[in-house]
């Protein structure tokens, strides 16, 4: 699954320097704090703000990020619990075939994401030095 719940700082590397050790500092990860997860995606996040991106990015900035993000599981995940519901039910009938309608709506959420943090880093995030 790709690690798209975590900022980094981006790090701009000189290739002539070889001998130096570069510190590449700790990811600052966002944790769901929803109550449900289906195929590793968390129904909600937290709008907290964490204490690693304070003088980095506005706490305005962070909760829109987020709130997006929200907008978007709020959207598509009750659709993927109901099939995955369904799919469980008639698992033994259809041999496991009746799960791929769940896996195929999580590979869409989970791209819909994606495209969304790739905009946010475009738009603001990278021109901070942050990278989702």
């Amino acid at each position: 699954m790709a690690d798209f719940d975590a900022i980094y700082e981006e790090e701009i590397i000189d290739e002539n320097l070889e001998d130096q050790h570069i510190l590449v500092p700790e990811p600052i990860v966002i944790r769901g704090a929803g109550n449900m997860t289906v195929f590793g995606l968390s129904n909600r996040f937290n709008s907290e703000f964490p204490s690693g991106l304070v003088s980095r990015v506005a706490p305005e900035e962070f909760k829109a990020t987020i709130g997006r993000i929200n907008a978007v599981l709020k959207k598509t995940l009750p659709m993927n619990v109901k099939w995955l519901f369904c799919g469980c039910m008639c698992c033994c009938c259809t041999l496991g075939c009746s799960l791929w309608p769940v896996i195929c709506l999580s590979k869409r959420t989970q791209n819909t994401l994606d495209k969304l943090l790739e905009w946010e880093n475009s738009h603001l995030y990278q021109k901070l030095g942050l990278h989702w």
